[in-house]
């Protein structure tokens, strides 16, 4: 099988997006392991303990393959929103906060930052 100079260069960019989706997922280390996306919100607590804060906010719904909001009032009784948790772990001085997204009980994202979000 032969493959044409745009067939290269497509599987190229493809193999380049692909790697560097995965490069980008951040974990938190604490002192019971290390913490990634994808893992339990009770391996996070086993791991890292109790966060400093915590807050759980209802985010958007949006419309299947479009980036387009459900609008009020279907979006109250129709589509229930999606609940967020949202936890803040602090690592010490001189260190960035961590803050951890959960949804459905599992790490969704970590950001790191000076500042609560």
């Amino acid at each position: 099988m032969k493959l044409s100079r745009w067939g290269c260069l497509a599987l190229v960019v493809v193999a380049t997006m692909w790697w560097s989706g995965r490069a980008h997922a951040e974990s938190l280390r604490c002192a019971g392991g290390s913490v990634a996306e994808g893992d339990s919100r009770i391996s996070l607590v086993y791991k890292c303990g109790q966060p400093a804060l915590a807050d759980t906010y209802c985010a958007s719904v949006y419309y299947y393959g479009g980036l387009h909001t459900v609008p009020e009032p279907w979006a109250s009784y129709a589509v229930p929103c999606q609940q967020i948790e949202q936890w803040l772990y602090e690592r010490g001085p001189g260190e960035l906060t961590a803050t951890v997204y959960l949804r459905r009980g599992v790490v969704q994202s970590i950001v790191y930052s000076r500042a609560p979000p």
